[in-house]
């Protein structure tokens, strides 16, 4: 139930990157700026590898796994494939409603 504007249960986490499913691969297609896995050190190409230590399957699958690990503002450990390097990320997650535009009031 909304109360004030706002759900009642805590907030999901959110990483502020977008992914596309291709070759039976999740990877990085886009990049909230400033958001946490922009800060993080997220880049685009990125291949989605693990969440928290286990493997990613799809979309569906890495959100479960990232909305597992708590509310927005948990840490979530990220191993992602870079060229040919396997990078490892610690992403701090956001409320996604903090990064979208207020409305300005008069």
């Amino acid at each position: 139930m909304l109360r004030f504007g706002s759900p009642a249960r805590p907030a999901r986490p959110w990483l502020g990157m977008y992914t596309s499913e291709a070759e039976q691969r999740l990877v990085v297609s886009g990049l909230a700026k400033g958001a946490p896995a922009d800060s993080a050190g997220v880049q685009l190409g990125d291949v989605v590898l693990e969440i928290a230590g286990e493997r990613v399957s799809g979309l569906a699958d890495m959100l479960r796994k990232v909305w597992r690990l708590g509310s927005a503002g948990v840490e979530i450990p990220l191993t992602v494939a870079r060229d040919t390097d396997v990078t490892r990320l610690t992403v701090r997650s956001a409320n996604r409603s903090d990064f979208l535009k207020k409305p300005q009031l008069q």
